[in-house]
Order: C-alpha cells, then sequence, then structure tokens
C-alpha cells in the first residue's frame, strides 16, 4: 500500500499535481475540519467504488489513518492501483501541517 505523509501532500496541492482527495470519515467529522475532497464514508465506500478516479493518483484520508487503510485494502481487492494512504490521517495533518 502506498503511503503519502502530511508533508508529501502539501508538496502535491502547492505543486498542483493531479489527485483526487477522498475523506471516508463520518459525516460530523468532515463537518468538523476537512482538507477538501470528496466525502465517501467508509460504511459506503464499496458502494460508491464506480464515484472514484480509477487512473489519476487518488489520496484518502480519514482521522488517524485506520480507516483510510481499511478503505483502501476493500478498493484495492477491486483492481485500484491508484490508491494512496494520508499516514497518520487529521491528526497528523494538524500537527505537521499549519
Amino acid at each position: 500500500m502506498k503511503q503519502l505523509s502530511p508533508n508529501e501532500l502539501r508538496s502535491w496541492i502547492e505543486k498542483e499535481t493531479a489527485f483526487e482527495l477522498i475523506d471516508v470519515r463520518e459525516d460530523w467529522e468532515h463537518e468538523a475540519f476537512n482538507i477538501g475532497g470528496k466525502l465517501l464514508p467508509i460504511g459506503n465506500i464499496m458502494i460508491s467504488q464506480n464515484e472514484i478516479n480509477k487512473t489519476t493518483p487518488v489520496v484518502i484520508y480519514c482521522e488517524k489513518g485506520i480507516r483510510s487503510v481499511i478503505a483502501i485494502q476493500r478498493l484495492e481487492a477491486l483492481g485500484f492501483e491508484n490508491l494512496y494512504n494520508l499516514a497518520g490521517g487529521m491528526k497528523a495533518w494538524r500537527e505537521v501541517v499549519r
């Protein structure tokens, strides 16, 4: 599984790298704090798979990086090969990127 650190993601954003961003947390978590991207809660990730790009890099994040790993494992089992986990999730983002 490919990992992306908060600093690497910030670099992608600053360089305007083409990628998709997906938040697999719950609605209330996304509303409280997010870094953009599409909200697809982990409970709906399988039925929402057609909403995820299969060619452009896709960064998946959650609060601590656990749910995003699970989501990526499920999607990779369906043939996705372009997924990156935001290592440490929003917790790490808030600690590292200011």
